[in-house]
């Protein structure tokens, strides 16, 4: 027999971390992991709209999306010290964020100023990419200063969000769509 999708068991308001506790849905715990699959769901047509163009950026996309699936594992996990590791996860991935924004950001003329989110289709999509992570992050801090948390899952956040931001840019370069600096006067 095939298992039906729904439970009813959150129908009052409450759903189960990993190991079965219940709390409520606006828990911070659960703010935090559900960023994380918001998340995940913008790289998804991210990726979808960078398809074929870049094939070192579709294989690193690939590979974020499993590590956030680690990660929000993580984050649904109660964690009895901060040192627990995040499975799945590991400081060569943070260094392997860096190492694609390093790359892309060489091929990029230097900033003129702040840029505002716009341009490619491809480009919408990183900088949204760029403002979940953002939120992302932000629940994590917030879960950290009330509970123990591995630092490693912000970090990588905080570099993924530095990785949409550049890649953002270099989608509309490589485009050759001009970037739009923000004007203070208007």
């Amino acid at each position: 027999m095939k298992s039906k999708v729904y439970t009813l068991t959150g129908d009052k308001g409450t759903t189960s971390l990993v190991g079965g506790q219940r709390v409520t849905k606006d828990d911070i715990r659960v703010e935090a992991y559900g960023t994380v699959d918001e998340l995940n769901a913008h790289i998804g047509m991210l990726a979808h709209e960078l398809k074929g163009k870049d094939a070192q950026v579709e294989q690193l996309l690939f590979k974020v999306q499993n590590k956030l699936f680690n990660v929000g594992a993580y984050l649904a996990t109660e964690q009895k010290s901060a040192d627990d590791p995040v499975y799945g996860l590991s400081d060569d991935d943070v260094k392997a964020i860096e190492a694609m924004i390093d790359t892309l950001d060489e091929q990029l003329p230097p900033m003129r100023g702040f840029i505002l989110p716009g341009g490619t289709r491809a480009s919408v999509c990183c900088d949204l990419c760029r403002t979940v992570t953002r939120r992302a992050e932000r629940r994590v801090v917030t879960l950290a200063s009330q509970q123990p948390l591995n630092p490693l899952a912000q970090r990588y956040l905080n570099r993924l969000s530095d990785f949409f931001f550049i890649l953002a840019r270099h989608c509309n370069v490589a485009a050759s769509v001009p970037e739009v600096v923000w004007d203070r006067s208007c």
